[in-house]
């Protein structure tokens, strides 16, 4: 089998990456847990952000990391996130906010095979 990817991202999404990328620089992506923003995957300037001992890097998306807490990851194994973009306001903290686009996670259930896959490949911890 192919590798199993966790993270993935739309066209749409892959077009703002770039553009936020050729205005900041190196970017980052924190899956928000649920506080301010929801359930929303948040957009940073690599640096400011700091990833924490408690989390993981599922992959990358547009060649920029993205993490989540290794918590929200015990109930999330089982999907692959889908990162779009779409019309709207974006996270209150996040890079895309005045662009009059957000980043929202959809997610769909891995198959048999691909969690079988995934269950031989773990998620990094983030201070690995």
């Amino acid at each position: 089998m192919d590798t199993v990817l966790r993270v993935t991202a739309t066209p749409a999404a892959l077009a703002l990456i770039e553009r936020l990328a050729g205005e900041h620089g190196p970017l980052l992506f924190h899956q928000s847990g649920g506080c301010c923003d929801g359930s929303a995957p948040m957009c940073f300037p690599v640096g400011e952000f700091m990833v924490g001992t408690s989390d993981v890097r599922l992959g990358e998306i547009g060649g920029m990391p993205f993490y989540m807490t290794a918590a929200q990851f015990e109930y999330w194994q089982h999907t692959q996130l889908v990162i779009d973009a779409v019309p709207g306001n974006g996270g209150m903290f996040s890079l895309e906010r005045p662009t009059g686009l957000r980043f929202l996670t959809r997610s769909r259930l891995f198959d048999d095979a691909e969690n079988a896959w995934l269950n031989t490949h773990p998620v990094a911890r983030a201070d690995a």
